[in-house]
C-alpha cells in the first residue's frame, strides 16, 4: 500500500459504501494526515507555472501586437481570475479531504460523474505525453553534447529514431520514480524542484540584463493595438492564458485535500500562482530580449536558445533544468489527476501506484512524435475538449456554494443509494447543464458567425454551466449532522 493510500476510516458508519465507488485512495484524507502547509502548496504551483508553454506565452501575446508591459497586465488579470477559481473550487477538498472524482458525484451522480472525469483524464494523459516528449528532446540534446556517438543511434522504429526512444525511456523512468511512492513523494519533489527552477530562471534573467544592458529592446517595443481592437484581443489573451490551467481548475481538490487548513491553501496558491506568474513572465521577456541583441531576432523557445548559444556546459545545465521543469509540472498537473481519474474508473483493481504506471503506458500510445511538429488540428480538438471543462467548473461552484451550501454528506458520495444518486446514478441537472454550457462555449468552433465567443469561451462556459445548473437543480436540504458540524466551525 502506498504512502498516499494508507488506511483511511470507512466513510460509512454502517460499512455500506459501494466497492466500485470507494478504495483507500478515493477515501477522505483524515484530518491528522492533511499535513501540507502553505509552503508546500506554493512550491507545487511554482513548479507547475515554470514550464516551456508559460515561458513562451509572452511571445504569442506580443505577436498579437501587445507591448511587454501590456503582456504583464494580461498575465496579472488571467492569473488573478485563475487564483479565485482555484481558491473557491479547492475549498471542498480542504474541508472534506476528497478528490475531484468523488466531489463531482454531488452534481453528476456516481455514474454521470464519469463523463467529466474521463474528459479530464484524457486531457491529462495527452499533455503528459506531449510535455514528456519535449523533455525527451532536451535529454537527446544533452546526450548529443556529452557523447558524439549518441547521434549515430538513428535506427528507425515506429517513426522515431533509436536515440529518441532511449531518451523517452529515461524521461518515462524519471516520472515513474517520482510518482512511485504516492502524493507525498510528489510533494517532497516539488519542495525542491519549484524553488530550484526559479533560481535557474533568476540566473538566466541576470544574464539577459547583462547582455541587454537593462531590460532590453523588447520592453521598448510599443503596443500596436488601440480602442475596440485592443480590448477584443485583451479578452482573447486573458482567455488564452486561463486556458493553460482551465483543466486544472476542476481537479484542484486533488491537491487541496492534503492541505491542513483553508488559510494554508489560500496563501499557498496566492504566492504560487499569480505572484509566481508575474515574476516568471518578465524573466522570459528579459532573456529573450538578450537574444535579439546576440542573434538579431528573438528566440522564445528555450531549447532553440540552448542550441544557438553552442556552449556544452550551458546546453547540459540548461537542458537538465528544462527536464526538471517538465517533471515538476507533469507529475502534479498530469500524472496525479489522471491517476485519480483511472482509480475512480476501476477502484477495485487500481490504486494510485498502479494507476500512475498505467498513465505512463497510455502516454506512449498517444505517440506524440508522429504529429509533434504538425499538431494544429490536434491542439484545436484538445482546446475544444478543455473548453468543455469550463462548464464543469461552473457547475461545481454552483453545486457546492449555492445548492449544497458548502455542506456535503460525505458517506453518501460513496453509495449508489443516497442523496447524490440522481436518477439511477445519473445527476440529470449536472448533465443537462454540462451539455448546455458545452454547446454554448463551443459554438464559436462550429458556427463561424459566433467565432467571437472563442475569445471568452471559458468565461461563457463557467457562467452558462453554473446558471443552467442552478435553474435545473433544487436547493438541497443540509444534512443534519453536517449542519451541526458547520455551525460548530462558524
Amino acid at each position: 500500500m502506498t504512502e498516499s493510500s494508507s488506511p483511511a476510516p470507512d466513510p460509512s458508519p454502517t460499512g455500506s459504501y459501494a466497492p466500485d465507488l470507494y478504495n483507500a485512495d478515493l477515501a477522505p484524507v483524515p484530518p491528522e494526515r492533511r499535513d501540507w502547509s502553505w509552503v508546500n502548496m506554493a512550491t507545487v504551483w511554482m513548479g507547475m507555472v515554470h514550464n516551456i508553454v508559460a515561458y513562451e506565452a509572452a511571445s504569442g501575446l506580443m505577436a498579437l501586437g501587445f507591448s511587454a508591459w501590456q503582456c504583464l497586465e494580461i498575465v496579472a488579470v488571467a492569473y488573478l481570475i485563475l487564483f479565485l477559481a482555484m481558491w473557491f473550487n479547492a475549498r471542498a477538498g480542504t474541508r472534506y479531504g476528497i478528490p475531484f472524482c468523488v466531489l463531482i458525484r454531488s452534481a453528476f451522480g456516481p455514474f454521470g460523474a464519469q463523463l467529466p472525469v474521463v474528459l479530464r483524464g484524457f486531457c491529462a494523459i495527452f499533455w503528459f505525453s506531449v510535455q514528456s516528449y519535449a523533455a525527451a528532446q532536451a535529454v537527446d540534446a544533452i546526450f548529443s553534447t556529452l557523447n558524439a556517438g549518441w547521434a549515430s543511434l538513428q535506427a528507425p522504429f515506429l517513426g522515431m529514431q533509436l536515440r529518441m526512444w532511449l531518451a523517452m525511456a529515461a524521461i518515462w523512468a524519471l516520472h515513474g520514480w517520482i510518482a512511485s511512492h504516492g502524493v507525498h513523494r510528489i510533494r517532497n519533489f516539488e519542495l525542491v524542484a519549484g524553488p530550484l527552477v526559479i533560481l535557474v530562471g533568476l540566473l538566466a534573467t541576470m544574464w539577459g540584463l547583462h547582455v541587454g544592458h537593462g531590460l532590453g529592446p523588447l520592453f521598448a517595443q510599443p503596443s500596436h493595438l488601440h480602442g475596440a481592437e485592443f480590448w477584443s484581443r485583451f479578452a482573447m489573451g486573458v482567455t488564452g492564458m486561463i486556458g493553460m490551467w482551465a483543466t486544472f481548475a476542476v481537479n484542484i481538490p486533488d491537491l487541496s485535500r492534503f492541505v491542513r487548513s483553508e488559510r494554508d491553501q489560500v496563501v499557498g496558491q496566492a504566492i504560487g500562482l499569480p505572484v509566481t506568474a508575474l515574476v516568471f513572465t518578465p524573466m522570459g521577456i528579459i532573456t529573450t530580449s538578450a537574444t535579439v541583441i546576440l542573434f538579431g531576432h528573438p528566440i522564445w523557445n528555450p531549447v532553440e536558445l540552448l542550441v544557438a548559444l553552442g556552449h556544452p556546459v550551458v546546453t547540459v545545465l540548461g537542458g537538465a533544468t528544462l527536464v526538471l521543469a517538465t517533471l515538476s509540472v507533469n507529475v502534479v498537473a498530469n500524472i496525479m489527476p489522471a491517476a485519480y481519474d483511472l482509480v475512480n474508473l476501476m477502484p477495485r483493481r487500481l490504486d494510485f501506484n498502479r494507476a500512475s504506471r498505467l498513465v505512463l503506458v497510455l502516454g506512449v500510445f498517444f505517440m506524440p512524435w508522429l504529429w509533434f511538429n504538425e499538431a494544429a488540428s490536434i491542439y484545436r480538438a484538445l482546446d475544444l475538449i478543455g473548453g468543455l471543462l469550463g462548464p464543469v467548473t461552473g457547475i461545481m461552484l454552483a453545486d457546492f456554494y449555492v445548492v449544497r451550501r458548502q455542506v456535503l454528506d460525505v458517506p453518501d458520495l460513496y453509495r449508489h443509494q443516497g442523496r447524490y444518486a440522481g436518477r439511477k446514478g445519473w445527476g440529470l441537472p449536472g448533465l443537462g447543464a454540462f451539455a448546455t454550457g458545452g454547446l454554448v462555449a463551443s459554438a464559436g468552433h462550429i458556427l463561424p458567425g459566433l467565432a467571437g465567443l472563442n475569445a471568452v469561451a471559458w468565461f461563457v462556459g463557467v457562467a452558462v454551466g453554473a446558471g443552467a445548473y442552478l435553474a435545473l437543480a433544487r436547493r438541497q436540504p443540509v444534512p443534519a449532522d453536517d449542519a451541526a458540524e458547520a455551525l460548530s466551525r462558524a
